[in-house]
């Protein structure tokens, strides 16, 4: 089976579902847009920032302006980079416009009841509603089209990554908006960014509920034995071989629930101090045999 078909039975597996967290996604950026993010001139880049930019410049319309500049990007998006690299932007283009004018009466009715006199808390509360939406949105593959589409074609013709092309795509709206909104607008940015950021990529990658353990050690028999007997957990022997000595060695590899991670480490090192470790976060475990992980050291001991 080539890869054109295995992805193909993804897409279809997952069309729906993804359709709907696009939707939600989408109508809680746009809430955030109305609720916090326009009222409070809070601006993190893009159109939307923009817009809220031109209003204080010259009195425009938030959302004729996103209506307008979505429309237009959208068309030199299909111009520039062809429809194949379009394709992922048209139902947010769309989708979120029209999102903004569905949650305008909605957030107005909100307004009234939401009033934190803690400036920081509506930054902390704007903060985690943009990054769990951003993250709906980005698991689907999908994006609201804006600057997204300027980001596409900064990757193309600049040829940087698209991290990069996004940074500076948003810095320089940020320090725009800082010109006419004040300093504190910038500070305010970072802090939104920063959090929502974190959030976006729990929401993508997961929380770590695992550790990923390599171990060297000299005594493989007896830290396996004890892994599997005593602990009832998994683990997979690797051949190794050293770069500096050239000599061929054994590694284990175990996964541990993080709750067990400090445990688990003393154990090992109770049966060899001079056991090696690299530990890394392990944030999804699928397939193979669960097996029952309550363990102490007293079961060894």
């Amino acid at each position: 089976m080539d890869l054109k078909k295995i992805l193909e039975i993804v897409t279809d597996k997952n069309r729906i579902p993804n359709i709907c967290f696009m939707i939600l996604g989408v109508f809680l950026l746009a809430l955030n847009y109305n609720l916090f993010f326009a009222p409070n001139n809070l601006v993190t880049g893009g159109t939307s920032g923009l817009a809220i930019v031109f209003n204080q410049l010259w009195g425009w319309n938030n959302q004729v302006f996103i209506y307008i500049s979505s429309f237009i990007l959208l068309i030199i998006s299909f111009i520039v980079l062809g429809v194949k690299k379009t394709k992922p932007a048209i139902v947010g283009s769309i989708l979120y416009p029209l999102m903004l004018t569905f949650t305008l009466p909605l957030s107005n009715v909100l307004a009234t009841h939401i009033a934190f006199e803690d400036y920081i808390t509506t930054i902390i509360c704007t903060s985690i509603l943009s990054g769990f939406a951003n993250g709906l949105i980005y698991k689907t593959g999908y994006n609201t089209g804006g600057s997204d589409i300027i980001m596409n074609i900064m990757v193309k013709y600049l040829h940087m990554p698209e991290g990069r092309a996004t940074f500076i795509c948003n810095l320089v709206i940020i320090i725009f908006a800082g010109f006419i909104l004040g300093l504190n607008q910038i500070i305010y940015a970072i802090i939104i960014i920063y959090i929502s950021s974190i959030i976006v990529d729990r929401m993508i990658i997961g929380i770590s509920k695992s550790k990923l353990f390599i171990i060297e050690t000299s005594k493989i028999k007896e830290i396996e034995d004890v892994i599997i007997d005593n602990l009832h957990l998994g683990v997979t022997i690797l051949k190794a071989k050293g770069g500096y000595t050239n000599e061929t060695k054994e590694l284990l590899m175990c996964a541990v629930p993080t709750n067990d991670y400090y445990m688990f480490k003393e154990i090992i090192l109770a049966i060899d101090e001079n056991a090696f470790f690299i530990i890394n976060d392990c944030y999804d475990l699928e397939g193979g045999t669960m097996k029952n992980r309550n363990f102490s050291l007293d079961s060894i001991l």
